[in-house]
């Protein structure tokens, strides 16, 4: 259902995306010096033997004893070739089930992206991501940009996508850079029409919704428009319920509404904002269809009407008898927009590549500034893990040779 609507609404992007030369040319992705490994490779090596490391953690866990976290950084960082990436990945599902398995360092995860960027292992971040709660990775804004921007350079929207969901679930959209990608990487992946489930229509709508509440632009309120109505569509289609399940949304009825109220917020402001006309073309079809449907429904013309009828409580079909009212101040919302030339001929996809075009160069920056931070205190912390694990063992042989050789006084006694 919301393949079509789709597919009517954004068939004008996939034009600019053969004619317009900025996206041969890809000069909104990020920059060279962002995505290089220089800084990253320069850090104090720390070699292992990575069959010693999996044999010691191996007798460790045999032993039901908890594996370091320091010992699992090593084993990430020194991965060498493909093969041992898939290693690496056992490794780190055994530490997430482990007793130490909150203290999974952030550099680790950050090593573990990089190592599969570098191994040809994508697949892998996305799957370990998308599966966090079992691996633990959790990475920063930085990371997701890297793993974003290599989707976005092989036009891989879908998964690019994917990668923005994960970071709508962990509600992170803290840095401006991470904002503007996701946002291109939406609206570009709307423009190659999927076919999306009522699964997907929700996690999208939530990443849109989530994300453009960071950008106090067109963008931005085009994408919460958007997000919105396909939002309120699920409300419609399977009731409130659906939506918030697995989401980080407000536990309020009434998406379709809100989506209005973004409308309305556009026609009161006296800043240069502006909705895009695909976006409001969008949300007529939705409305439009949704009304369609309600109608079949009250006729209770086919089972499957029927079976979504049963899934609808009463204050949802009391969200549903709203519709009539939503479409009129829809419909005299966007005479409003029309008569003060707030409606942007451009489609989303244009006016989100304009965007990463125009700011990305400029937000890159404080970005490289602080991961240059970051690994000098990262650098710190994990020579502090080294000194402290060293310390222990040494202290644990001394306890050893003590007991040795009390042992041995006992026996001599003896």
């Amino acid at each position: 259902m919301a393949a079509s609507v789709l597919r009517r609404c954004l068939s004008a992007a996939i034009k600019v995306k053969h004619s317009s030369p900025s996206f041969s040319a890809r000069r909104w992705l990020l920059s060279s010096a962002y995505s290089d490994t220089s800084l990253w490779e320069a850090r104090e090596k720390d070699p292992q033997n990575l069959a010693l490391l999996a044999n010691n953690m191996d007798r460790i866990y045999e032993r039901n004893l908890p594996v370091s976290s320091l010992t699992v950084s090593q084993f990430v960082d020194n991965i060498s070739c493909r093969e041992e990436v898939d290693q690496a990945e056992y490794y780190l599902y055994k530490f997430r089930h482990s007793p130490n398995c909150w203290y999974l360092r952030d550099w680790t995860i950050h090593s573990w992206i990089r190592q599969c960027l570098k191994y040809g292992a994508r697949e892998k971040a996305l799957h370990t991501l998308k599966n966090k709660v079992q691996y633990g990775i959790f990475p920063d804004n930085f990371t997701c940009n890297l793993l974003i921007n290599s989707y976005l350079k092989d036009e891989d929207f879908e998964s690019a996508s994917f990668v923005v969901e994960e970071v709508m679930l962990q509600e992170a959209f803290d840095l401006p850079s991470t904002q503007i990608l996701s946002l291109y990487t939406l609206a570009s992946y709307l423009a190659t029409r999927p076919k999306l489930t009522v699964s997907q229509q929700r996690a999208l709508g939530a990443s849109l919704l989530i994300c453009g509440l960071k950008q106090d632009n067109s963008v931005g309120l085009t994408a919460m428009l958007l997000g919105n109505a396909l939002l309120g569509k699920v409300e419609m289609d399977k009731g409130i319920h659906a939506v918030f399940k697995g989401m980080p949304l407000f536990w309020e009825r009434g998406y379709i509404s809100r989506a209005l109220a973004v409308m309305e917020s556009v026609v009161t402001s006296r800043a240069d904002i502006k909705l895009s006309k695909d976006s409001l073309a969008f949300l007529g079809d939705v409305l439009h269809r949704l009304s369609s449907t309600t109608s079949d429904l009250s006729g209770e013309e086919s089972a499957v009407g029927q079976e979504s009828k049963e899934e609808i409580d009463e204050d949802d079909q009391a969200e549903r008898e709203k519709l009539s009212e939503y479409e009129s101040k829809f419909k005299v919302t966007v005479s409003q927009l029309e008569a003060q030339g707030k409606v942007d001929a451009s489609d989303f996809r244009t006016l989100a590549t304009s965007l990463a075009q125009q700011q990305l160069p400029s937000v890159e920056r404080p970005d490289l500034d602080h991961y240059a931070t970051l690994l000098e205190a990262w650098e710190v912390e994990r020579k502090q893990l080294i000194q402290r694990e060293q310390e222990a063992r040494r202290k644990a042989e001394e306890e050893k040779q003590q007991r040795l050789a009390a042992k041995a006084a006992l026996q001599q006694q003896a």
